[in-house]
């Protein structure tokens, strides 16, 4: 069985709006999730698990139908996702009522629900964010049900206002796997047993470094996870050192930018 683990992708979001170099940032986003999807086809992948953001706001109608669109590309590939802070359920939330395509499993209630895959021995666990911050650690008793061989939690927070987690109370919940967003940055809770898979694309100035997804397999009853990059740019800070050497023509292009402005998009 395999999985591709993704969060964060912040659909709808304008990175450093107002700058030059951040005109198509905002499609860029959305062509990074259509190769996502593509991604799942040629990998063959049998779950792509969200963990939550997957909205930079409130999405719209038509944003959603959009989305949806993209799952139903999918050849073989199930989804299974939840509302992250950001896209969190308000009460007239489009996503209380959207009818998504029959590959698609919303885990969208404020309490801990289950998709079941008999056929894939494996079960997914989460639930969503009904409002923007919650203060409370609420995986700390968040076990999993015992459905089937593979239990995969989706988790997202790991801040004192965004559900605060212990990593040893996390760990010792049982999950083969834990699927965690909210952290832009992709890191290792526990290697091959729980993942921040980072944002796909970096959404501001801070998301420095490499950004992608996470792969995982579950083969002879092993699960293996491994980190891809895959986006299509990357912030990279710099300083510049101005001295005397230094040409009118680069003096009035350092000068045109301030310090903290100063960055290379890499493609």
């Amino acid at each position: 069985m395999k999985f591709i683990h993704t969060a964060d992708l912040h659909l709808g979001a304008n990175p450093d709006a107002g700058k030059k170099y951040s005109e198509c940032r905002g499609q860029e986003i959305w062509d990074t999730f259509s190769r996502l999807i593509t991604e799942c086809n040629e990998k063959e992948a049998d779950l792509l698990l969200i963990a939550g953001d997957l909205f930079h706001r409130q999405p719209l109608l038509r944003e959603l139908k959009e989305l949806d669109y993209l799952f139903s590309k999918l050849v073989k590939t199930k989804v299974v996702f939840i509302a992250g802070n950001h896209d969190y359920l308000k009460w007239d939330s489009y996503y209380r009522t959207f009818h998504w395509s029959e590959n698609v499993f919303p885990l969208l209630s404020d309490k801990m629900q289950c998709a079941d895959f008999p056929e894939l021995s494996a079960c997914v666990y989460g639930f969503s964010y009904h409002q923007r911050e919650i203060a409370e650690n609420r995986y700390d008793k968040a076990k999993p049900w015992g459905k089937e061989s593979c239990e995969i939690l989706l988790a997202h927070g790991g801040d004192e206002k965004h559900i605060p987690m212990n990593k040893k109370e996390l760990l010792s919940l049982g999950y083969d796997y834990i699927a965690l967003g909210h952290i832009h940055k992709p890191g290792i809770v526990e290697k091959n047993k729980a993942n921040y898979a980072g944002a796909p694309e970096p959404i501001d100035r801070n998301d420095t470094g490499a950004h992608g997804y996470i792969l995982g397999e579950v083969k002879d009853g092993r699960l293996t996870t491994e980190f891809i990059p895959f986006a299509s740019r990357e912030y990279v800070h710099m300083d510049v050192h101005v001295n005397a050497d230094v040409t009118n023509a680069r003096k009035w292009f350092l000068k045109s930018f301030k310090k903290e402005e100063c960055r290379i998009f890499i493609r």
